[in-house]
């Protein structure tokens, strides 16, 4: 347990529950008895001391998967049967909002307000979204040449990996388990070690809504042995990782080597923002600060690269800075809050060497950029001017609260701009002008591109990357794609011999 920094005591007699493995549908300590602690951000106390698997313990977790896809009920129900137990685990999210909500800030350093009234209740209806979606899987009945007919099955997979990151780890799972389960797969799942404490609670709701034991199983630990093992286990049949470009480059590698298994990846991002001459001003600086500091700017989407037309470039930046000035740091639980924590030491660090970088290599730092409090990983906002696209903080995803203002003067030279980064995962459109957005949005190489408002995700729109932020799509009907694969069935007409 812990208490907050500045005298709030909201969670300070929170109970832990669940610190175990979850394997089975029973909770286990870990093979070797091994533990690690995890840290609440804000206070930099151990709230709780989690299991800590190996790869033994991946091994015991794929046997149950395995045996709950090969002989048990899941994937053998309806989709009805699916739905109904999918439905009811949406309600349970519901009704333990609180906890839920209680935990990400714990142990992830999120704010309370946000996740109790947005994420939490995105994640539920996530599940009701894919419930929907687990009795309309279906085929196509084909008519061959040489008097033979086929139909096509859509199976489940199998066994899936989910590796999930510590930004957002209650949506993360829902995202990624929602669908494997429409689908009629089962899964092992890593939550980041630096924030389990979720995705455990919500192990404990499956089981309570009627999910079968075995199909969703959590092993707790590090990405070098416990995502290395799912990467690369020959009995798990496709892995979905969300998370840096280098990892997600180890990922890929593990799973070619072993079973050549499917990939699906969700990296990094130095998403374009890019705000024209015509644009609603006022609206603008707020979707810039929304769509740099929300969480923390923990954000693969982060709209990092601010791009604004010469004309409106000061005006812009004065109103800018004000609200970034404006933006409080403190307890994440203060309802007055509207930055928290980073989520962990590492993190902290990583954020506070790009601000660094940036003042070294001759950005000007408008505001901010200093750590903030004496107890936790606070940093106040940075907000950067007199940008290059050469410089560390215009290439490199940062992941944390860092903006940098880039001036430009041509729809053409903009658009070069935005795309000479490796990644590829989003990007926003300011203007009123049609042909401008149309333009601008057809040239962008991105997965996503939001014009005139941003950071537009649904869980019925597709999500992913080009280039070096992965590929592979969650969210919508098309991320059943990567839990399902297509079986032809062919038969003759009319007793025709086979030609």
């Amino acid at each position: 347990m812990s208490s907050r920094a500045n005298g709030s005591s909201k969670c300070a007699t929170h109970e832990i529950k669940f610190t175990k493995l979850f394997i089975n549908g029973q909770f286990v300590n870990s093979i070797s008895r091994n533990t690690f602690d995890t840290i609440d951000p804000a206070t930099e106390e151990v709230i709780a001391t989690v299991s800590e698997g190996k790869k033994e313990d991946v091994d015991v977790a794929v046997k149950a998967a395995r045996e709950a896809f090969d002989n048990g009920p899941w994937p053998r129900m309806s989709g009805e049967a699916r739905r109904k137990i999918m439905l009811k685990f949406a309600d349970l999210i519901d009704e333990n909002v609180d906890d839920l909500a209680t935990l990400e800030v714990i142990d992830g350093g999120k704010l309370f307000g946000p996740v109790k009234f947005f994420e939490i209740p995105i994640s539920s209806e996530t599940f009701r979204y894919f419930a929907g979606a687990a009795d309309k899987i279906r085929g196509a009945t084909l008519k061959m040449s040489s008097n033979i007919q086929a139909y096509t099955l859509r199976e489940p997979i199998g066994v899936v990996g989910h590796i999930i990151p510590w930004n957002s780890p209650a949506y993360m799972f829902a995202t990624k388990v929602a669908p494997a389960l429409a689908s009629g797969c089962t899964m092992v799942v890593k939550p980041s070690e630096h924030t389990p404490l979720t995705v455990l609670f919500l192990a404990h709701l499956s089981k309570l809504a009627g999910v079968p034991d075995g199909v969703i199983n959590v092993v707790n630990g590090f990405g070098e042995t416990v995502g290395a093992a799912i990467s690369s286990h020959m009995d798990i049949d496709a892995v979905t990782f969300t998370g840096s470009t280098e990892v997600g480059r180890s990922v890929m590698q593990a799973a070619a080597i072993s079973n050549l298994k499917p990939v699906s990846l969700e990296l990094g991002g130095k998403s374009p923002f890019i705000v024209f001459d015509d644009a609603d001003v006022d609206k603008a600086v707020e979707l810039a600060v929304l769509g740099n500091l929300m969480n923390k700017g923990e954000m693969c989407v982060a709209g990092s690269r601010v791009f604004v037309q010469e004309g409106i470039h000061d005006v812009f930046l004065s109103k800018l800075e004000a609200m970034v000035k404006g933006w409080a740091t403190g307890d994440p639980f203060d309802p007055a809050t509207r930055h928290g924590p980073q989520n962990n030491k590492q993190q902290y660090e990583k954020v506070l060497s790009c601000i660094e970088h940036g003042k070294k290599e001759g950005a000007t730092l408008v505001t901010g950029g200093r750590p903030f409090g004496e107890k936790g990983y606070f940093i106040e906002p940075a907000l950067f001017t007199n940008v290059t696209d050469d410089m560390t903080i215009a290439k490199e995803e940062i992941f944390g609260p860092v903006i940098t203002v880039l001036k430009f003067k041509t729809v053409e030279e903009v658009i070069k701009r935005a795309n000479i980064t490796k990644y590829g995962l989003a990007a926003g459109v300011m203007t009123k002008n049609i042909d401008v957005a149309n333009t601008v949005s057809r040239a962008i190489r991105a997965g996503a591109v939001w014009v005139n408002c941003f950071i537009a995700i649904d869980r019925d729109a597709p999500h992913g990357g080009y280039k070096m932020s992965g590929f592979g799509r969650e969210q919508g009907l098309e991320a059943l794609e990567h839990y399902l694969q297509v079986k032809t069935v062919a038969t003759p007409i009319y007793n025709t011999p086979w030609l």
